[in-house]
């Protein structure tokens, strides 16, 4: 009887510290979206390893909206419509664009996905925390992550898992600024020879 209850209590006092490890690592996160999601926007320079290959650019970020720009593309996405301009080919292709792919093209979008649908810990690393976020439905596109969150609460580095293997993106020199809505689409004008490709 005593072992049982012996059992029983480590079992109460696991479940406890997953729930306080839990609820620090919501915390960090919320701190951290609240950085990142200020209503006037930041930039940010990045570089992508892993499925979609290697690249590397900038990106501007205001709510959910995103622009990037890495020597092969430019990619403008307004919270529901992607335009990509390839600069070799002059295409621009025009798409609604999966979670996953998202999150290829914008470091920050785990700062709306995490709120949802993932169990979370953290641990201590120089300089700050990784977090660890495990989709409960691994169905899901994105189905972990790491996000490495410096004591300023800026993310240094994410990886993600997908069905295919991971991808790693490490940021740098994220900058505060206000950032005017109209960069976050595309405009035709500034690029008169490009061949639009609709693709929804």
């Amino acid at each position: 009887m005593k072992k049982l209850s012996l059992v029983f209590m480590l079992m109460l006092m696991s479940i406890s510290i997953y729930a306080q490890n839990a609820a620090q690592a919501r915390k960090i996160l919320d701190k951290t979206a609240a950085v990142i999601g200020r209503k006037g926007g930041a930039s940010a320079n990045f570089t992508v390893s892993g499925k979609y290959g290697n690249s590397s650019g900038t990106i501007s970020i205001k709510g959910n909206k995103f622009n990037a720009r890495t020597p092969q593309a430019v990619v403008w996405y307004d919270g529901k419509t992607q335009w990509t301009y390839m600069k070799k080919s002059q295409e621009v292709n025009i798409s609604t664009p999966t979670e996953a792919q998202q999150q290829s093209m914008n470091p920050y979008k785990f700062i709306n996905i995490y709120k949802n649908g993932f169990k979370l810990g953290v641990k201590n690393v120089s300089g700050g925390w990784q977090v660890h976020l495990y989709a409960t439905n691994q169905k899901r596109t994105i189905k972990e992550m790491y996000v490495t969150i410096g004591k300023n609460y800026y993310p240094k580095t994410i990886k993600m898992r997908q069905s295919n293997g991971w991808t790693t993106i490490n940021v740098s020199n994220f900058k505060p600024k206000n950032l005017s809505d109209s960069m976050f689409r595309f405009n035709a004008k500034d690029y008169p020879h490009a061949e639009v490709i609709d693709l929804r």
